[in-house]
Parts: structure tokens; sequence; C-alpha cells
């Protein structure tokens, strides 16, 4: 365990925590978009996993749970976006009862604020013209682990 890894108990606290919130959620208004962002299962499986098969750390989830908290509070008063971007992913699509990867346009919304001294930010996700929902939450840096710096955390928002 690192300096920075949470013990287990309060990890898995933390973690039943932040998915009894998330699932309490359901939707949220967003003044940007004049419009709700739901919280769906994908947004919480990417709090979990990077990608299919491919699990957080246990310090990363942390992390995120931790500060979820804060997601649905930033988008209700969200009424600029600091970043936006648009990639073409596999997503799953479900199609004559079987499921197939397509690759499709997804828009990334980033909205960045400051909440209880945190620097946070969140990435709202659509594909197509499909409504849009929370994908994720990050701390606006991390700790460099050989140097012990902060370091942006800046990156892909298909994986952050």
């Amino acid at each position: 365990m690192t300096p920075t890894e949470p013990d287990i108990e309060k990890f898995n606290l933390t973690k039943e925590k932040g998915e009894a919130l998330y699932k309490s959620l359901g939707e949220v208004q967003c003044p940007f978009f004049n419009e709700k962002v739901i919280f769906n299962a994908k947004g919480l499986e990417h709090l979990k996993f990077k990608e299919k098969n491919h699990a957080r750390s246990r310090e990363d989830q942390y992390i995120r749970f931790k500060i979820l908290k804060h997601a649905p509070e930033i988008l209700k008063l969200s009424r600029t976006v600091q970043g936006v971007s648009e990639q073409k992913v596999f997503e799953l699509v479900r199609s004559n009862q079987r499921n197939e990867l397509v690759l499709v346009d997804a828009m990334y919304y980033e909205f960045v604020a400051v909440i209880d001294h945190t620097r946070v930010r969140v990435v709202v996700k659509q594909i197509g013209s499909a409504p849009k929902y929370f994908w994720s939450v990050i701390p606006f840096w991390k700790i460099n682990t050989t140097n012990g710096k902060r370091k942006l955390h800046y990156g892909s928002p298909e994986y952050d």
C-alpha cells in the first residue's frame, strides 16, 4: 500500500457511499445546456473502470467517489463550459438481440469549478443526438508518484 493509497475499509465505505449517492441522483438540470444531464449506469461504470475489463486503481476510484458529491452541484451551477472535444469512439450498441461495437461520434463537455478548496473537473458525454449523460469527475490535479509534485490531470476525456 502506497502512502497515498486508502486502507481497504476506508475505500469500501467511500465507494459504498459514492455508489448510493450516484444511484440516488437520476438527473440534474444544467443551465449551460438548458436541459437535463442523466446519471446513468455508464457514468458509474466509468468511475470504476478505465475501459471494459480494466479496473481503475483503488486510489483512483477512492478519489473519484470522494469528490463525486460535487458533480451534481457543479452541473446545476455551470453556465459556461471550459472544454469541448469530439472523438470517434467504439460504443456497445444492442441491435438484433446482440451487442455490437460501433464507431460513433462522441462529444465531451468539461466543466471546472473550485468547491471547498477542491478543484474539480466534471465531464458530460453525448453520443450523436442522444441525451447527455454524466461521464466522469476528476480531481484537477494528481500527485506525481516519482517526484511528489502536483501534475495537471489532462488527457483524453474518454479514459480520464
